[in-house]
């Protein structure tokens, strides 16, 4: 019984020092962005800071992944490294969070790679909806509130793209395509390395 408590206590320690560790790589991966001026306005970079989330997740359980997605956002904040006054983390955290749980939470109920791939496509589906919402009630407003007028940002929309015309034309060819090729770029990375990452965090 005492074996089984100090086992129990050592995984649970153990468990901690993982998401913190991949909350600190998350955190150091969310100065590496790149824009697609071709594609997307400049204010919308592709990066890859989800990826330790989604690789922890997988190997930890859905919690352990949200923990991480949100301990790499609560990192960028604190440290003074924000330029939204915490919007943009939020934000982040609910879009790229939804992401992570929903491909790990189904690969928890199907660990084999038919159960991976399934998670990764309902993930792009969940990340690219929450995104859009997020994105339409929470992120865009915020940026009319600092003197980035709607107008404005539809503008260099439609600078890109001629069919955008208005703040929802704008979610479905801004952001929405930005949200799958995100969440798409991440899947392609995890099918590699999802099992010698979770070998190595088990």
């Amino acid at each position: 019984m005492q074996q089984t408590m100090k086992s129990t206590k050592f995984l649970t320690v153990s468990t901690l020092v993982k998401i913190s560790i991949l909350s600190a790589i998350g955190y150091i991966l969310m100065f590496i962005s790149v824009p697609l001026p071709m594609l997307f306005p400049e204010f919308l970079k592709i990066d890859i800071s989800d990826l330790t989330a989604l690789l922890g997740g997988i190997s930890l359980g859905p919690m352990a992944g949200v923990t991480i997605a949100f301990l790499k956002n609560l990192l960028q904040f604190i440290t003074g490294m924000s330029t939204t006054g915490g919007v943009g983390e939020f934000a982040n955290f609910l879009i790229g969070g939804s992401f992570v749980f929903t491909v790990s939470y189904i690969y928890s109920k199907k660990r084999n790679i038919q159960g991976v791939i399934i998670g990764l496509v309902s993930g792009i589906v969940v990340m690219t909806m929450v995104g859009c919402i997020a994105n339409y009630f929470i992120i865009l407003p915020f940026y009319a509130t600092i003197g980035w007028s709607i107008d404005a940002v539809v503008s260099m929309g439609a600078a890109i793209n001629p069919a955008i015309d208005s703040k929802m034309s704008f979610i479905i060819w801004m952001i929405a395509p930005f949200n799958i090729l995100k969440s798409g770029l991440m899947s392609l990375l995890t099918l590699p390395m999802y099992k010698k990452t979770e070998k190595i965090l088990k």
